[in-house]
């Protein structure tokens, strides 16, 4: 089965760990929330010998390392790792939210694995399994991912193994529905008193061989003759796909010549169309049953795990370059290589910190040594980020299992491991030699397009607002700091509702910030809707030194995007010299408070024709003064008209959703621009739709597409406001005045 691993299966106490790459598997569990992956995941561990009973760690702790919020919700909300040996392997199993508000955490993981197992559940309908995995199944596909399927809940009434395998081969062998098909088929039990029989085993369609789990450990039988007919014509396609895929081109004629071909060349074809991304085997596991020790399918996925998916020295490296950008030389999955290592996730832990989860991509990462840690951020592009940089010393290496974190000796190149203390490394950065800093392409993350305004709760909260806002987006990249300059709003700008509870928990419970969620504002703004003049005079006299300015103004309106412009067009010095800018301070100052509803005034010109001093009591604040009265009574004689922003917005949904998405957009304002095709069966669904109605859009459009779509929003321009909605914002203005 390969080079073997360290420690034997379930050693009390200690980490499993790989002396070679190849004995290394990282794998990734995915799919539609509560399919069942955090259940596999300690059925799996079980099996390996890990646990003593299913999510049981043996010194007492827990398989999955759930914090307070992912018991609250009910769901998964990060990223966790459970490392078990198996048959000589060291097995990295990576558990992912399957909610779409934690795609972040999902892309993690893609990150770290080599291979994936793509986790169904039979407990839901055929229409809820296609709308909520067809986008988790794309973004495996992005990255070439070999991925095979797993079908759990069998326990479940409404199970129907062959009609979930054949929505899966449809939803993800579109190409080539013989690309997705079973290797085992569930042998039922005896039918209970609601009619449903239960699975007790498997059967092999390869091997021919019936795998019995009743008893909590699988048995090996030989199927009888009544079992070998049901299973012929499953075994035959499966062959013949299996056939179709293989490098062996004289393959498939001889087996439509009547040549027998042997079990042995039908899996090494099946392994390395697996590795290749080009076949996905359908399996089925369910937990082990009371007392029992072994799940059902289990052995069989740790078996396709340790022989069918590709090991770390099969999967090709991320481009990495100097620093400055000079290119070097691909990476290999190389123990004795240049070390480099990427941080896929950092986490907070009370009592140690700051903790790194990183991949070991090429070299040998050791505790105690002083690494190089770098990196640009996680959008995708380095332009407009700054290179940050520091030499950092490693503290201790470990290896997660439930809340347990047991010490490692050194990390190989393919392997995974958790970093203490790495103080200023965040999630993409790169970890390299000191003496030869590199720097990794990063991945790309999905830009958060819902909004959550926040304040502090009270005075004592807002000196730890800031830090705890600058943890928190170091700790989950999924997010976006906003400080508003134009609303005066501190914005988190998140990928869902789910997404913002959790950001609103950990900010009060992990870092102690009590906060309060608050009305989004949109950037609006003024300006005139036609030509004005205004006459500002600003005297007074109340015993010692007075206060005399007098200017007079003309206001025009400017096309969209000019912004303020200034004009002194005064003669014969009727305003000094020294005081002109005081007026354009003045003016410019009042057009930043705004004039009707309390928002920026834009796009006007503002000539200053004339004026009046005082050789004494005139002043720089006199004449500011003025200033502002002069625009504000050019406001009183003409509308002021209200700007709202518009987004360039592009839609990527299925075909099927296009109409409902351009009815939505109609229903928002939105002017629908163009339409393109985005590959098979997906469209883009481009429009201009006011930033006042797209605040919820992240929600709405999973609603109304199943879960099937995706948004990008830009800043396009300010345009007017319809009256009516003008009118509204003035009444909330004067009763707020």
């Amino acid at each position: 089965m390969g080079d073997k691993a360290k420690t034997p299966a379930g050693a009390a106490g200690r980490a499993p760990t790989a002396d070679r790459p190849s004995a290394v598997r990282n794998v990734v569990l995915v799919g539609h929330s509560g399919s069942g992956k955090t259940t596999l995941v300690e059925a799996l561990a079980q099996t390996a010998g890990a646990v003593n009973r299913a999510g049981r760690v043996e010194d007492g702790g827990t398989v999955s390392d759930y914090d307070e919020i992912e018991h609250r919700q009910q769901r998964s909300v990060q990223l966790s790792l459970v490392p078990v040996g198996w048959d000589g392997f060291k097995i990295n199993l990576l558990d992912t939210p399957g909610y779409a508000d934690f795609v972040g955490e999902l892309r993690a993981g893609l990150r770290a694995a080599d291979a994936a197992l793509f986790v169904v559940s039979a407990a839901q309908e055929a229409d809820a399994v296609a709308g909520s995995t067809r986008m988790i199944w794309e973004e495996c596909a992005a990255v070439g991912m070999p991925r095979a399927i797993v079908v759990t809940h069998l326990d479940t009434a409404r199970t129907d193994f062959t009609e979930l395998t054949a929505v899966c081969a449809g939803l993800f062998g579109r190409d080539d529905p013989d690309a997705v098909l079973p290797l085992y088929l569930p042998v039922r039990g005896s039918e209970g008193a609601d009619g449903h029989a239960p699975a007790t085993g498997l059967v092999g369609l390869l091997s021919e061989r019936i795998f019995d789990y009743s008893s909590g450990v699988r048995r090996e039988n030989e199927p009888d003759e009544g079992q070998r007919a049901l299973i012929a014509e499953a075994r035959a396609r499966l062959i013949e796909g299996i056939i179709a895929e293989s490098e062996d081109e004289t393959l498939m004629d001889r087996y439509l010549g009547g040549e027998e071909i042997d079990v042995k060349t039908l899996v090494d074809d099946l392994e390395k169309a697996v590795a290749r991304g080009t076949f996905h085997p359908v399996l089925a596991a369910a937990p082990a049953a009371d007392g029992g020790t072994q799940g059902l399918g289990t052995l069989e996925l740790l078996e396709l795990i340790t022989g069918g998916f590709p090991s770390p020295l099969e999967h090709e490296a991320p481009t990495v370059t100097t620093p400055d950008g000079r290119s070097r030389p691909p990476l290999t999955c190389d123990p004795e290589g240049p070390l480099v290592a990427e941080v896929v996730k950092t986490a907070a832990d009370p009592y140690v910190g700051r903790i790194s989860l990183v991949r070991v991509f090429s070299g040998t990462l050791r505790p105690d040594e002083t690494v190089h840690v770098s990196g640009h951020g996680l959008d995708g592009s380095r332009d407009g980020h700054e290179l940050h940089a520091a030499d950092e010393r490693v503290g201790g290496l470990t290896s997660p299992f439930g809340r347990q974190q047991r010490p490692l000796a050194e990390c190989i190149a393919g392997d995974l491991a958790c970093v203490a203390r790495l103080g200023h490394a965040e999630t993409g950065d790169t970890v390299s030699a000191k003496d030869d800093p590199l720097l990794m392409e990063p991945w790309t993350m999905p830009e958060p397009l819902l909004p959550l305004a926040v304040q502090a709760h009270g005075k004592a909260d807002e000196d730890r607002l800031s830090q705890g806002l600058a943890r928190l987006v170091a700790e989950d990249p999924t997010l976006r700091l906003e400080q508003n300059q134009d609303t005066r709003q501190v914005v988190l700008w998140c990928l869902g509702e789910a997404h913002q509870e959790v950001a609103l928990d950990r900010l009060r419970g992990r870092y102690g910030v009590q906060v309060d969620a608050v009305p989004y504002k949109v950037a609006l703004r003024e300006t005139f809707g036609g030509a004005s003049s205004g006459r500002g005079r600003h005297v007074k006299q109340s015993g010692g030194h007075g206060q005399y300015a007098i200017c007079e103004i003309d206001v025009e309106p400017l096309p969209p995007g000019s912004g303020i412009e200034f004009v002194d067009k005064v003669v014969g010095g009727a305003v000094p010299r020294q005081f002109v800018p005081s007026v354009e301070k003045g003016i410019r100052a009042q057009a930043a408070r705004g004039l009707a509803t309390g928002h920026p005034l834009v796009d006007i010109r503002v000539t200053l024709r004339d004026g009046k001093a005082h050789s004494v009591d005139s002043s720089d604040a006199a004449f500011q003064t003025a200033g502002a009265l002069a625009l504000r009574e050019a406001a009183a004689d003409v509308p002021v008209h209200l700007l709202e922003p518009v987004a360039q917005v592009e839609v990527l949904v299925p075909d099927e959703y296009v109409g409902p998405v351009m009815s939505d957009l109609s229903g928002r304002r939105g002017r629908v621009v163009g339409t393109d095709q985005a590959g098979p069966g997906r469209t883009v669904v481009r429009a201009e739709v006011p930033e006042i109605e797209i605040g919820r859009y992240a929600i709405d459009l999973r609603a109304i597409s199943h879960g099937t779509g995706r948004f990008d929003r830009a800043y396009a321009r300010h345009e007017p406001m319809p009256p009516h909605l003008a009118e509204k914002i003035r009444e909330q203005a004067e009763k707020g005045s």
